[in-house]
């Protein structure tokens, strides 16, 4: 626990009354790591596909069969984490679809290369109960740089990184779901002034200088988005834990919140532990 005074040791250019330090918090090279993980799969002989999309699943005897666009695939027990799409492919064995996947994109801007030096560190808020998302911080980037973000806005596609993507198959799933409904009637300000934000540098400023306020408009640069799987109750509530689905031979990954890529060593450890 650090003091005002002590954590402005540390980020001299934070705002904050007290802090938490974790020492042991770090960023690593993602793409790097699934390479790595590529090759120790493939040296215990195993195999890596990607452009699959899977089209079909199907229960034969003990079996599954798995259609895809890269041919068909037979399996004695099969494992799906599918991200933005978990929540229909586990529905492609029948597996009941009790909570909806609802795409939320995070938009960041960088800080210029000449205002970087006011972030030293991974700066983080402390979240607000009453609301289901972490909000803005600042964080430095494996490659250098630092990254500001991200906002959390209902995006028209799973796969949709810009305003200009749509999917009407996508919307029509959501707009049909009573969940997303109950959602934003339970936040509405919240979702306004997220989506206020995506359009306004100056809100989106505003946010930050909560943490950093000497960040100004003309210190940000446009960034990128990213989207987030979330998976959404009927009654409204985001699924804030991770969520399983299981049968005989079978376990569907349906949720896997923030932190999921840094927990995913572990929980691949849960999942081949369910499977002995």
């Amino acid at each position: 626990m650090l003091t005002g005074d002590e954590l402005r040791e540390f980020e001299p250019h934070a705002a904050g009354i007290a802090a938490v330090r974790v020492p042991q918090e770090g960023i690593v090279d993602y793409p790097r790591v699934c390479e790595t993980l590529q090759q120790l799969i493939r040296a215990q002989g195993g195999e890596v596909i990607t452009s699959a999309r899977v089209t079909a699943i199907d229960r034969e005897a003990n079996s599954w069969r798995v259609h895809s666009t890269a041919g068909d695939f037979e399996a004695s027990r099969i494992v799906t984490c599918a991200g933005l799409q978990s929540d229909r492919i586990a529905a492609l064995t029948g597996a009941n679809r009790s909570i909806c996947i609802v795409p939320f994109r995070g938009e960041y801007y960088k800080i210029r290369p000449e205002r970087q030096h006011l972030v030293r560190n991974l700066i983080y808020p402390v979240p607000d109960p009453k609301f289901p998302f972490l909000g803005v911080h600042f964080t430095r980037l494996i490659h250098g740089g630092v990254e500001a973000g991200p906002n959390a806005v209902l995006a028209l596609a799973r796969e949709g990184y810009t305003w200009t993507d749509i999917n009407p198959r996508d919307i029509f799933d959501a707009i049909t779901f009573n969940g997303l409904w109950r959602f934003l009637g339970k936040y509405p300000k919240m979702c306004w002034q997220e989506t206020r934000r995506s359009f306004s540098r100056e809100l989106f400023c505003k946010s930050l200088q909560r943490l950093v306020p000497e960040i100004r408009p003309e210190d940000l640069s446009e960034g990128g988005a990213g989207v987030r799987a979330q998976a959404m109750s009927p009654d409204g509530s985001l699924v804030e834990d991770f969520h399983f689905v299981e049968g005989p031979g079978e376990l569907h990954v349906v949720n896997a919140p923030s932190p999921g890529a840094t927990a995913s060593l572990a929980i691949g450890e849960e999942i081949a532990n369910s499977l002995k």
